[in-house]
């Protein structure tokens, strides 16, 4: 989360280079039609508490908040800092918790975050820094009622259909929203797990880019 208000050129100097260059990527890439009406909600949804002054609270939530919530919760974070959207608080869960699956966190840092070892358990806490000077973003795998997340006024993100279908009702949540995402476990201990691991971080950064980037007004 955002500490001091920097403006966007201080932000330059201290977020990591390599991060600077994914994010510049994820503003090339084109978003359907199609896709930008699903999007929208979310942007209504950050633009209303944004003009009011009021805090927003996003919790993305998948089956086992192992892959897809966790890709959606750090760009959703970082992609609020880099536009000054202030008071956005991220969080991720599951229907159930799990672990964080290791490749995800692999993407991270060859995408150029700078990743925190918090512990070292079945169920490891990570941090993921996106600037030299801000607090970490805290990843682990748990439901999405765990203590550790909202337990109301946040909007609950659905990025997993089975999420979407099998949880009717979120728990405290203000309002939900799905922009599911295809899982990429298919593609584990696959020759092409890097490629389809870096394309779906870059798939849901580019749209959170373009949610961000269009929630600033």
């Amino acid at each position: 989360m955002s500490g001091i208000s920097r403006s966007h050129d201080e932000k330059n100097l201290v977020m990591y280079e390599r991060l600077k260059e994914s994010i510049q990527v994820l503003g090339t890439i084109d978003i359907s039609y199609e896709r930008k009406s699903i999007l929208q909600p979310l942007i209504d949804f950050i633009r209303y508490k944004k003009n009011r002054g009021n805090s927003i609270r996003l919790n993305f939530i998948c089956t086992h908040n192992s892959r897809r919530s966790h890709f959606a919760q750090v760009w959703a974070q970082t992609l609020a800092y880099y536009f000054d959207i202030k008071n956005v608080e991220c969080f991720s869960g599951g229907t159930e918790g799990t672990r964080i699956y290791p490749k995800v966190i692999d993407i991270f840092e060859k995408q150029g975050f700078k990743i925190l070892q918090l512990s070292d358990t079945n169920n490891p806490v990570i941090g993921i820094k996106y600037d030299q000077n801000e607090g970490p973003v805290i990843c682990f795998s748990k439901a999405y009622h765990h203590d550790f997340n909202p337990g109301s006024d946040y909007m609950a993100v659905m990025v997993c259909d089975d999420a979407d279908e099998n949880c009717p009702v979120v728990i405290g949540a203000e309002s939900r929203t799905a922009i599911t995402y295809f899982d990429p476990k298919k593609y584990d201990h696959t020759e092409i797990e890097d490629k389809k691991y870096l394309e779906k971080s870059t798939e849901i950064g580019s749209e959170l880019y373009y949610i961000f980037s269009n929630s600033k007004d």
